[in-house]
């Protein structure tokens, strides 16, 4: 019996093997599949109490991750040889067995190891001496059968020994699972002649080419992951710094030094003690955290997503705290524990490159650089920067900073054996450190860096100096944002952003932000800049409004980086409004002067404003993949423009007529009308339309309505694949009557399409002219043409009233299951100010399907129309803002209406309006 299985308490309350035994034992003889199926219930039962056993244990003591993990194998083991005794013993029974009759079932893989969640695979290799017997395969297979009736899950193989040698030696999978092999029933001297051969046949002269490829494995795999830490709905086995690395590790260990317990990587020096600590107890917890998952979740899953999140926090016992909710501070604790299986991987692998690099080498890196020229004391071990003794750091502990500035000026890294040094002396910096000039100035040229100020300051928080330094830092180390929008905690956010703005002012990202690669080089304040950046989430998660508690943080922290009162001064500022020209650009209508004025009166000045710019673009960029678009490039890119003209040429509105009459004098030679037709389709649209679209909208406008009224069409639509926009535009031309817009919503939600942004026009003789831009439901525009005409057909069917579409809106399934898992509670705003035409309305609420029909519904019922509705989402939350009027095109201003209008909009984003169409 392992010895992990030894430590296990009142191991008989899980199974008590003998008391099953003789129950199996009473099933009277007969025919071999009858007495298999009187057996299942016997195996079945104690299968289910001892899994409760181990559920009950887990409930009480949710934190003991090894226990469990030991207790669901124990019990594996417990039913497998009990199936073997009956199958051998009373299905198949021998009574002088041939040496080829034997037979030894061996567990595999993490099976092997003594490790299992409940929906784990049970891996298990059945190892006969030469080809296999008809006993041998009828034993085998009786016990498959019997397995499979227990509703478990088995990766099985039969070998022979021979078998066994030839495919570990081709198979690097075969090679790692045989590695964990463990004895569990049958002929013991069967297995211990496998282990031999396999050590002596597979093993031996090949740690170099195991070690090589299980690192090159995990590599790829971390890669597919996503290749962070910090994803905030981690893969807790597969993913960087999960299970499946501490695995890796132990296999090496075991590969190339022959260790059997994890203990024994201290004597192999490849650990010290209190690393060992560090690997049991990450163990310990990712194991608790997996056994929770599965009970959670009924089946084998390992990703932590949202909406299991929140309950595991619950079953671990993490309690809120101010500002911070359980299921943010264990997921905290999960990301602190994927760095340390980090840290520990790092110093592993300086231990290979002592043990297998050649003299002047690196293992599996068969080139370096040249030693470079002054390293401050530093010293240069094989391509990498390492410290010469093992008390420099605490002879002068600013060279905890010094060490990444260096490192960064010569482009190298950072030995892992400096790492642990660093990581074991960061007690050092204190406040005398953190109040040093030099300090500072180091880590001023860290962050600012022209060569690669992202790595630097990754080593810096992996090492934990960084936090040290930076105490505000520190908070947010590891800090998720319990929700969909975010995809990485805060530290890693902020970290990303700054790589971000260093390819921008490199010029390597001009494709995807020409605007923000252009104004770059005018910049000014370029080390504010990055200051901002860093700074501009540092005080998310004290329970308050992080920009304004950040920007106080920016006044105390810049002077002690060595910044001056002005930057000190447009740093706090930049943190404060950081998210003034995302909101505006995104929830606002860009074609109402009054947004450009709002907004250009709290900037005051082009160098805020060009920071501003490049702040919003990388912090939109950093959340995570597929967030940032073509749509939101040119939302911004049209908010800066217009807010560069009002400031430079001052708050007046200058230059709008002379925009419209620009664009009405392109658009006439574009289409080559006379001059009589165009000035009569000048005639019938107003000014607004003429400010709020781009030409090329207004030119397929001009064509799509010509068109409707030579074939006098009384319904036109158009919808072509936008690729600059990363949507797809929707243009309807249809007679204007109420409630054309909340038709169209939701004929757009059934044909599987999401409207980002809408502007809704009437000309001046009565015709409705809506400019829509739709997504799929991963954010891409719609291209395939089956699909455009799916789309057109629908919205021309709702607007005919073809179908009920109530009815398929209502069954039309949501695409986004895990948003169940936040509660947000709904909220409408209305102002009267952010307009002089127009009342509008923002609407926060639980993104699902067909709300934007819903809330242009409500706003139909209240007896409004209109103007431009733009929808903004974040994860699980959608922010849609209307602008309206009634229905004579004056604001609503009474006060009894308004509130009426609140009240049905609250129910329409609850869905309690469709909850009661529906009942």
């Amino acid at each position: 019996m392992p010895a992990r299985f030894e430590t296990l308490p009142n191991r008989r309350a899980i199974i008590d093997r003998r008391v099953i035994a003789d129950a199996l034992g009473s099933i009277p003889a007969g025919d071999a599949a009858a007495m298999r199926q009187a057996a299942t219930p016997v195996l079945r039962g104690a299968l289910d109490r001892g899994r409760a056993e181990i559920a009950g244990r887990l409930a009480a003591h949710p934190t003991r991750g090894h226990d469990v993990a030991a207790s669901y194998a124990f019990l594996t083991d417990q039913l497998l040889r009990l199936i073997y005794d009956f199958t051998t013993l009373r299905l198949y029974p021998q009574n002088n067995p041939t040496a080829a009759e034997r037979l030894t079932l061996m567990a595999v893989g993490g099976y092997g190891r003594g490790e299992m969640a409940l929906h784990s695979d049970v891996d298990v290799t059945f190892i006969t001496p030469w080809k296999q017997t008809a006993w041998g395969e009828q034993v085998i297979e009786s016990m498959l059968y019997a397995l499979w009736d227990l509703g478990l899950k088995i990766g099985h193989s039969t070998r022979s020994l021979d078998d066994l040698v030839r495919m570990a030696k081709s198979d690097l999978t075969i090679r790692t699972a045989q590695l964990e092999g463990r004895f569990v029933w049958g002929d013991e001297r069967l297995y211990d002649e496998a282990s031999k051969r396999f050590d002596q046949e597979v093993m031996a002269g090949t740690a170099r080419t195991f070690v090589a490829e299980k690192l090159a494995e995990r590599d790829a795999r971390h890669k597919r992951m996503g290749d962070s830490r910090y994803v905030v709905e981690p893969n807790l086995k597969e993913g960087k710094g999960g299970l499946r690395d501490l695995h890796t590790l132990f296999w090496i260990g075991k590969y190339v030094h022959r260790v059997r317990s994890k203990g024994e990587l201290v004597h192999k020096k490849l650990l010290s003690p209190t690393e060992l600590r560090r690997f049991q107890r990450a163990e310990n917890f990712l194991w608790a955290v997996r056994c929770h998952l599965h009970l959670i979740a009924g089946r084998p899953e390992e990703r932590l997503t949202f909406d299991v999140q929140r309950e595991v926090a619950e079953r671990m016992r993490y309690a809120n705290r101010p500002g911070r909710s359980s299921v943010e501070r264990f997921m905290q604790h999960y990301f602190l524990t994927a760095k340390q299986v980090g840290d520990l991987t790092g110093v592993f692998l300086a231990h290979l490159d002592e043990e297998f690099a050649q003299r002047g080498r690196r293992f599996a890196l068969p080139t370096l650089k040249r030693k470079p020229r002054n390293l401050d004391g530093f010293i240069f071990d094989r391509g990498r920067l390492n410290v010469p003794s093992d008390e420099f750091f605490r002879e002068d502990p600013v060279r905890l900073i010094e060490m990444f500035a260096v490192a960064d000026r010569h482009g190298l890294e950072i030995h892992p054996v400096a790492m642990r040094q660093a990581t074991r002396d960061v007690r050092l910096i204190d406040n005398q450190v953190r109040r040093d000039p030099r300090a500072n100035a180091l880590f001023l040229d860290v962050l600012a860096s022209r060569n690669d100020p992202e790595n630097a300051l990754r080593w810096m928080n992996e090492a934990g100096i960084f936090g040290r330094f930076v105490p505000d830092f520190g908070r947010v180390v590891a800090q998720m944002q319990f929700d969909m929008y975010h995809h990485y905690t805060v530290d890693e956010h902020s970290i990303r952003a700054i790589g971000l703005l260093s390819a921008i002012e490199k010029g390597e990202l001009e494709t995807d932000h020409p605007l923000a690669s252009g104004i770059f080089r005018r910049i000014i304040s370029r080390r504010v800049l990055y200051v901002a950046v860093l700074l501009h989430d540092i005080a998310k998660g004290r329970g308050g409004d992080h920009s304004l508690l950040g920007a106080e943080v920016a006044e105390t922290l810049c002077p002690r980086f060595g910044l001056t009162p002005a930057e000190t001064e447009t740093v706090a500022w930049l943190v404060r409004y950081h998210l003034l020209m995302s909101a505006t650009s995104f929830k606002r209508d860009l074609s109402d002067f009054k947004t450009i004025l709002d907004f250009a009166e709290v900037v005051q000045s082009p160098e805020r404003l060009r920071l501003l710019l490049i702040l919003t673009v990388v912090d939109i960029r950093a959340v995570g993949p597929g967030v940032w678009n073509g749509w939101k490039r040119q939302l911004l890119s049209d908010l800066y423009e217009a807010a560069e003209e009002v400031l430079r040429l001052g708050h007046k509105q200058k230059g709008r007529r002379e925009r419209i009459d620009a664009k009405q004098t392109r658009l006439r030679e574009v289409l080559g009308w006379d001059e009589a037709r165009f000035d009569a389709y000048v005639r019938r649209l107003p000014d607004a339309y003429w400010v709020a679209e781009a030409f090329d909208i207004l030119e397929r406008n001009a064509r799509l309505i010509t068109g409707a009224q030579t074939e006098n069409r009384p319904l036109s639509i158009a919808a072509t694949a936008d690729p600059e926009r990363g949507a797809t535009l929707v243009t309807i031309y249809a007679s204007d009557h109420p409630g054309l817009f909340y038709r169209i919503a939701g004929a757009i939600h059934l044909a599987g399409a999401s409207i980002i942004d809408a502007r809704i026009h009437t000309t001046r003789d009565g015709m409705a002219v809506d400019n829509l831009l739709v997504q799929d439901p991963f954010g891409q525009p719609f291209d395939d043409p089956d699909r455009l005409a799916r789309l057109r057909l629908t919205i021309e069917d709702a607007l005919a009233n073809r179908n009920r579409m109530a009815d398929r809106l209502a069954a039309k399934p949501s695409p986004r299951t895990r948003a169940e898992a936040f509660e947000i509670e709904p909220n409408v705003l209305i102002d009267n100010r952010a307009s002089n035409r127009y009342t509008v309305v923002e609407v926060n609420a639980r993104d699902r399907p067909a709300l934007l029909n819903a809330l242009a519904l409500a706003l139909f019922q209240s007896k409004v129309t209109i103007h431009s509705a733009h929808i903004a989402t974040y994860g699980e939350r959608a922010v849609d803002v209307f602008y309206f009027t009634d229905l004579i095109g004056d604001k609503v201003t009474n006060a009894a209406r308004l509130k009426a209008l609140e009240r049905r909009l609250l129910e329409a984003a609850s869905g309690t309006v469709a909850e009661r169409a529906a009942a």
